[in-house]
């Protein structure tokens, strides 16, 4: 497969992918932009290999983890994605509460439940100790769960 087929045949999953680790549209479409230069350097080895987009996916994760490093601050959107989806309307929630969570949080929790990588993977990945990986995910659980009960509460 040549590079440019990989892009046109897997560009708007990396998009999607992105959006979910940045929570906002513009970031996400830079992620992937430089993902793909990146990538498009070493292609030659990388499309011998059994799956190029993880490779890829990979490099989004760690420029995404060095952005928010040199930032320190959240830039949080209700914002979707332009274009249609057919997820359901409970899945597009899902997205736009993992929106509001810490880059970290929402990092680790894509990266487990989506990805479905291994504590120690993520760890690796995100350059944290997996006890870290542990705490962080415990902890955006926990704001996830705690959001509707307190909805409900403000309701009554």
């Amino acid at each position: 497969m040549e590079f440019e087929d990989f892009v046109r045949a897997r560009g708007s999953a990396l998009l999607r992918y992105g959006h979910v680790l940045t929570g906002n549209a513009d970031d996400a479409a830079d992620l992937v932009q430089e993902a793909l230069l990146k990538l498009s350097d070493g292609w030659r080895r990388v499309r011998n290999k059994d799956d190029p987009e993880s490779y890829v996916r990979t490099i989004m994760v760690r420029q995404h983890i060095s952005w928010w490093r040199r930032r320190r601050r959240e830039h949080l959107t209700d914002d979707l994605p332009e274009g249609s989806y057919t997820d359901s309307h409970s899945y597009g929630e899902l997205w736009k509460e993992l929106a509001t969570l810490p880059r970290k949080q929402r990092a680790v929790l894509v990266l487990r439940y989506y990805e479905d990588l291994s504590d120690q993977d993520i760890a690796e990945i995100l350059g944290i100790s997996r006890g870290t990986v542990r705490s962080q995910a415990f902890r955006a659980l926990n704001t996830l769960r705690i959001k509707p009960a307190m909805l409900e509460r403000g309701r009554s």
